[in-house]
């Protein structure tokens, strides 16, 4: 068996993990930084970086011990280098370098997106070698990133849709924000939607071509989101301000602001799959443990298509996709260079390492 050492620090989890053979989970250690960055409403870069240098260490430790595998079965090192907040990056890159060094390690940077999307596949390799299952369009939502990735049985992969301003999971927490609920938004906005109306108020769903505006070529499978946010604004400006908020008002606001995000998302995924005709639709990345958002994808897809969710705990920030998707460059010999850079922004790729010859 294969063991690989997965680091993850490209925000605000220090993450590290021992993935054997790409699909076998042996341990998965997470530190959050949610309640450092809570009081700010947002993720500090340089504070981030901070708790990362504290924590990396130990979580490595933990990660190694927890999956009974010793130092000298690990084979390569897998660590995210893009894309993230460059401060972070740089702490879990710095130790995986150090790490493979020292241990005379391979060493193989990551992208962190292209990770979400194969940890739904973590609890399931069989599914990529279903040459039916292909093309398969992958639905990423995070606080970073909101994109719709077409991926086909040759390994050649594009990106058909994005954001053109702010993410499902930044539109999320700038809600939360607004309404006064805290921070991280997703899930608090998650729950307190369950108390509520989900139709009691009208947001608007951005590129749709619901607004009676006639939706442009280049962004029909685009996504915005940053109107719905200030759509809300007015809302709570209407009505008096949170401060006037009844338990029931609160309620209903969420849950209609919430709605007009999983519709935006579910009606733009749809359209794609079937432009592409895709046979398959995976859901990932933080925003995909939102309740409503699993829910109403997989009941509004066709029979035909078949829907990969990402297990809840692989959704997140995690180091059990970076080691699972480092296996796949390990068993091809691909590996990076010690001073490997980090960079920020989602560059443009064209093919993923995980879908086999079939």
């Amino acid at each position: 068996m294969d063991a690989i050492l997965g680091i993850e620090t490209s925000c605000d989890e220090t993450a590290a993990a021992i993935v054997l053979n790409g699909n076998k989970v042996s341990s998965n250690v997470v530190a959050s930084q949610i309640s450092q960055h809570a009081i700010y409403g947002g993720v500090v870069p340089e504070l981030a970086a901070r708790e990362h240098l504290k924590a990396i260490i130990p979580v490595t430790k933990e990660a190694i011990v927890k999956s009974g595998v010793s130092l000298q079965d690990i084979k390569a090192v897998a660590v995210t280098n893009g894309p993230g907040l460059m401060p972070a990056l740089l702490v879990g890159l710095n130790f995986a370098r150090g790490f493979a060094v020292s241990n005379k390690l391979p060493f193989i940077g990551t992208n962190h997106f292209i990770a979400h999307i194969y940890s739904a596949f973590l609890d399931n390799t069989a599914l990529l070698s279903n040459a039916g299952n292909y093309p398969i369009l992958a639905l990423v939502v995070s606080g970073g990133h909101t994109a719709l990735v077409l991926i086909n049985k040759d390994k050649s992969a594009n990106i058909v849709g994005t954001t053109i301003d702010d993410a499902a999971g930044e539109a999320l927490d700038k809600g939360a924000k607004l309404l006064g609920l805290g921070y991280p938004g997703g899930p608090i906005i998650d729950k307190t939607a369950q108390g509520g109306n989900p139709n009691k108020y009208k947001f608007p769903r951005s590129l749709t071509g619901n607004a009676g505006k006639p939706l442009s070529k280049k962004n029909r499978f685009n996504f915005s989101f940053s109107g719905l946010k200030t759509s809300l604004l007015y809302h709570i400006e209407k009505l008096g301000g949170i401060d006037d908020f009844t338990d029931e008002l609160m309620h209903n606001t969420v849950a209609s602001y919430q709605n007009a995000i999983v519709d935006v998302l579910c009606i733009k995924t749809l359209n794609a799959a079937k432009y592409f005709r895709a046979k398959s639709i995976v859901l990932c990345g933080g925003v995909a443990q939102n309740s409503l958002l699993r829910d109403e994808l997989r009941n509004r897809l066709p029979a035909q298509i078949k829907f990969i969710l990402a297990a809840k705990e692989f959704c997140g920030d995690n180091a059990a996709m970076i080691a699972g998707l480092g296996w796949h460059y390990y068993k091809h010999n691909e590996f990076d260079d010690i001073n490997l850079d980090a960079y920020s922004r989602l560059p443009n790729f064209t093919h993923v390492p995980f879908v086999p010859n079939i």
